[in-house]
């Protein structure tokens, strides 16, 4: 992925997620690692795969605000590139890509606009693979 932007901040690269390599789905794993983006991302597409569409909607909520803290923690400053071709980037953008798919599932379409425009700005060759 090529990213274009001159005035943009680099490529950002995150440490791998807290809860890598372990069964994401386990209640112990959300007890130990409630910070995981992961997480939360995966229960919420659980929920969106025949379960509550209210209850992946919360968490996919939980899983957005986890990645923004991850992100910010590493320097990102609201903007700038975030490669899905980084495997630890990943989650964190499957969790913001669950909340727009869980906001989209419960009608909430301002919500799934703008996560769909987060996932584009941080990389856009992501929204296809993430959306579908």
């Amino acid at each position: 992925m090529k990213f274009d932007d001159l005035l943009a901040p680099p490529p950002l690269h995150l440490p791998e997620d807290p809860a890598a390599g372990e069964d994401l789905l386990e209640d112990a794993t959300a007890r130990s690692h409630p910070d995981s983006p992961a997480v939360w991302a995966a229960r919420a597409s659980r929920e969106l795969n025949g379960g509550d569409d209210l209850v992946a909607y919360a968490y996919a909520r939980t899983g957005y605000h986890r990645s923004l803290d991850r992100l910010r923690a590493n320097g990102w400053k609201g903007w700038g590139p975030v490669p899905y071709s980084h495997e630890p980037n990943r989650p964190v953008l499957e969790a913001i890509a669950t909340l727009a798919l869980a906001s989209q599932k419960i009608g909430e379409t301002a919500e799934y606009d703008r996560c769909r425009q987060m996932l584009s700005d941080a990389d856009p060759g992501s929204v296809d693979t993430l959306l579908g």
